[in-house]
């Protein structure tokens, strides 16, 4: 019996970031994501052909100390997000991860599930930059295109 897409979306997750792996990673779960809709209700998007997700987006909204901070190795992914206060102006976010089954890229999914989760949090935040930590050429040259897109400076968390 295959897979479903759901279960496909979550062995993706884990083959590219292996975030179990790694505790400075953030790994998503219920109570992460729950926090990210307190964060702001734009931050985690999906894509639903019919037959369940075949993309998955997910941003954070944070504050520019913190990006920094996150750009100098100075916190983990982890930290960043524990540490991002609620109810607070948003100047930076942060572009952690973008995930497309493998039969459905190339088609703008998640360029367009960003375009418009940026274009919500900037309805409710003054958002001036962006920043990332790309695990795949793919990612580098999305976050890129997205940047421009958006006119917004983009920032990299080099390893």
């Amino acid at each position: 019996m295959s897979l479903s897409h759901f279960e496909r979306m979550i062995q993706l997750a884990d083959e590219v970031f292996a975030s179990k792996n790694d505790p400075s990673q953030l790994d998503v779960n219920q109570e992460v994501l729950q926090r990210l809709q307190r964060i702001h209700p734009a931050t985690v998007s999906e894509y639903d052909d019919g037959n369940g997700p075949v993309a998955w987006v997910l941003l954070i909204p944070t504050t520019t100390d913190l990006m920094n901070r996150f750009l100098n190795k100075e916190i983990s992914e982890k930290e960043l997000f524990e540490l991002t206060p609620l109810d607070t102006p948003y100047e930076a976010l942060y572009l952690c991860s973008a995930m497309v089954l493998a039969e459905f890229r190339r088609k703008g999914i998640a360029k367009q599930l960003a375009l418009s989760a940026i274009e919500n949090i900037r309805k409710d935040h003054p958002v001036k930059a962006m920043f990332v930590w790309a695990f795949s050429p793919e990612g580098d040259l999305g976050s890129e295109v997205v940047a421009r897109l958006t006119a917004l400076p983009l920032f990299r968390h080099e390893e």
